[in-house]
């Protein structure tokens, strides 16, 4: 199989459909774009998530419970967006359902992925790893970032399919990261929006996730790309509200905020950096794989808004 693949393999672990997009999708955008073989898999379907279309408001879980399936297609048209064409769900499509935030009834339901036999999932993944054979890998950190129990169980699995991968298993491992003085910028900029998410943070050590700059090893500049990001976000249009702050931080400072994205490493070593930090401007760097002078696929085009909601 890799033999047809791409020299350059990219691989994603990701909770919900949605979370590809606001922490890496500027990332997916630039690889897929560069001629790398980008494979994202999603292990649950996102049927616990909250509805910000009213007339969609029925396929929520106490009623329909039919929000996992239409998702399925907004996960669709946003991977169309940022040019990924290799997309599966862990263990096919329903495999593993939506445990709800941290302490919620939703986490103990038997199909919950919060409660799926770690092995059993990690061998599910371990049999993509070995199709695909991705050289970098990017998970969230052992606290899902902001804690959520999917993903922190995706964190676990892509990290015990990566152990049982042994040398067939990526050579870099990245985690989701949020450097402390980017998020110190970010609440300062938000101050002026109306729908400020951190309004009711006093202090920045006080949010659940960042992380001292010394610890980031990796800065994609993807500013290039970040119109195609919006574009997939506008295709989760159940979950991100047209009034979401992420809208406003995309109309006000575009792309210096959202085509920015930031990893620590987790596994591997840090290849050639820049810039006062020595971040990796590629996550490839270290691997003896060049990426392309010039692009070698085309940006997608950008769905409208109303294109992205409709059935």
């Amino acid at each position: 199989m890799t033999d047809a693949l791409p020299a350059r393999r990219l691989l994603l672990v990701h909770a919900h459909p949605d979370d590809e997009v606001t922490g890496t999708g500027a990332t997916m955008a630039h690889y897929a774009a560069s001629g790398a073989h980008v494979t994202l898999v999603t292990c649950t379907l996102g049927e616990e998530g909250e509805i910000h279309v009213p007339a969609l408001a029925q396929l929520e879980a106490a009623q329909a419970d039919q929000l996992g399936g239409y998702r399925i297609v907004e996960l669709e048209r946003a991977c169309a967006a940022l040019g990924v064409t290799d997309h599966r769900f862990l263990g096919g499509a329903g495999r593993y359902r939506d445990s709800g935030m941290m302490g919620l009834p939703t986490n103990d339901n038997p199909r919950a992925f919060w409660q799926a036999d770690l092995d059993e999932a990690a061998a599910l993944l371990l049999e993509v790893i070995r199709e695909v054979r991705p050289q970098v890998m990017i998970t969230y950190d052992p606290n899902g970032f902001y804690g959520h129990p999917d993903h922190i169980q995706a964190h676990r699995v892509a990290m015990r399919a990566a152990e049982l991968a042994g040398d067939e298993g990526p050579q870099k491992i990245y985690w989701t990261a949020m450097p402390i003085s980017v998020l110190r910028d970010g609440m300062e900029a938000f101050r002026e929006l109306s729908d400020n998410p951190f309004a009711d943070v006093e202090r920045v050590e006080d949010l659940p996730f960042g992380h001292p700059d010394d610890e980031i090893a990796a800065r994609m500049d993807g500013t290039d790309h970040y119109q195609q990001k919006v574009a997939a976000m506008r295709a989760h249009a159940t979950q991100i509200p047209d009034n979401s702050w992420l809208y406003g931080i995309a109309g006000d400072f575009g792309g210096e905020f959202m085509g920015v994205e930031y990893f620590t490493l987790a596994k591997g070593t840090r290849g050639p950096g820049e810039g006062p930090h020595n971040w990796e401007s590629d996550l490839f760097s270290g691997l003896g794989l060049e990426e392309p002078a010039t692009a070698s696929v085309p940006a997608p085009a950008q769905p409208s808004a109303a294109e992205a909601t409709a059935r």
